[in-house]
């Protein structure tokens, strides 16, 4: 089936240009020069919306917020007239619903450009496979528990790389659920389940166990390198974890330093007392300590400046963007500037291409992680990979 471009635009000539446009890429359209008359069909049948902000009798917003309230699942280009920051905000707000914004237009339209952006979107798969993607069920709190007491749960490592050099300087642990029936499942799918039911105190003390007793496997076939963890709001709520962390590694003869454990911003908007007191007897015992999504939280100033963070991650959501986004990228120097102002560590995590890589390397950013690089995976292939992994190839 041919795919279905819906034009909403209230001004009729721009709207016949965009025919044009659609028809001249190959593809059938449905034009709207109301936004009344587009929202009010009562299934959406469109592969692509173009979409209009400025609309005089319900603007572009308001038709975002009625698409997310279909669930609808069709790739969405936005075009305005307005300045580039009025469409980022846009855009960002399309996405925080949950909406496929593939791109915006600015007016005046460059013909040759938007029939290349909609032949690109015709390729990206169908609304229907979206629509499975975005409907992973949660697993039941019974299928958890029982695989927290049968070791179900395994590790996937992404290596994390020097910019500078190309050198491979540690791994960031992602936990999955090795499922008997259901295969792979990765935490999205189980990690709101164990914060809701009191399991991941449970859930964060087995990924603990299982990087401390990989990264023991891997000094004694002399790989050396740093492991970062994820550990949750409860975590540092537990007075008791300093001492927990420090007894682990100290059975397995391993020094603290060699763990950085990574804490969200908005981990830390809870009970700040003690949240300090936990996170500053870490680095006293010495750990490294990550500040992680930075740039996403609402009080990330104060926090840095409370919080004896020794590295900074910069959020994906920023590094993914910041080839095509001027704002992005702003916000992505500044983040890494901040960093070394402040003597820490600045790590880029969603690295997906080349380009990327090498603007981050001109800013000056310490460390990159990201699927450029390599996706996360099994212990036994990272070290395949490492063995194969050619730093000069970055």
């Amino acid at each position: 089936m041919s795919t279905q471009v819906y034009i909403v635009d209230d001004d009729e000539q721009v709207a016949d240009l965009l025919a044009v446009i659609v028809e001249m890429a190959g593809f059938p359209k449905h034009v709207f020069t109301t936004s009344r008359d587009f929202i009010q069909q009562t299934t959406l049948e469109a592969d692509i919306i173009l979409l209009d902000l400025n609309m005089p009798d319900m603007d572009g917003i308001e038709v975002i917020r009625e698409l997310a309230k279909k669930n609808c699942t069709s790739k969405i280009l936005l075009i305005s007239g307005q300045d580039l920051g009025v469409l980022h905000s846009a855009e960002k707000l399309a996405k925080a619903h949950n909406l496929r914004i593939v791109g915006s237009v600015a007016k005046p339209i460059q013909i040759g450009l938007l029939q290349k952006t909609l032949k690109e979107c015709s390729t990206q798969g169908s609304n229907n496979h979206h629509r499975k993607n975005a409907s992973a069920e949660l697993m039941s709190v019974s299928d958890l528990v029982y695989a927290l007491e049968n070791e179900q749960l395994v590790l996937h490592f992404q290596p994390q790389i020097n910019l500078q050099n190309g050198e491979l300087v540690g791994v960031e642990a992602l936990v999955r659920w090795q499922h008997p029936e259901h295969g792979l499942i990765f935490p999205d799918q189980f990690i709101a389940v164990a914060e809701g039911n009191g399991l991941i105190v449970d859930l964060t003390g087995e990924v603990i166990r299982l990087a401390v007793k990989q990264a023991k496997l891997w000094q004694s076939s002399n790989i050396d390198i740093q492991m970062s963890l994820n550990i949750s709001a409860e975590n540092i709520t537990s007075l008791t974890l300093p001492e927990q962390l420090s007894a682990m590694l100290k059975t397995q003869n391993m020094e603290t330093s060699m763990i950085t454990l990574e804490i969200t911003e908005s981990s830390l908007m809870g009970e700040l007392v003690t949240s300090l007191d936990i996170l500053t007897r870490l680095r006293m015992k010495g750990f490294a300590l990550s500040i992680d999504d930075f740039g996403t939280g609402y009080s990330s100033l104060s926090q840095l400046h409370r919080i004896p963070f020794t590295e900074l991650k910069v959020d994906q959501s920023f590094v993914m963007q910041m080839d095509q986004d001027e704002e992005a990228r702003a916000i992505v120097k500044t983040c890494i500037m901040l960093g070394h102002e402040l003597n820490m560590t600045v790590v880029a995590e969603g690295i997906e291409n080349a380009q990327i890589y090498r603007q981050l390397k001109l800013l000056g950013c310490n460390i990159a992680q990201g699927y450029y690089i390599a996706k996360p995976m099994p212990a036994d292939q990272f070290k395949q990979w490492l063995s194969q992994f050619d730093a000069s190839a970055l």
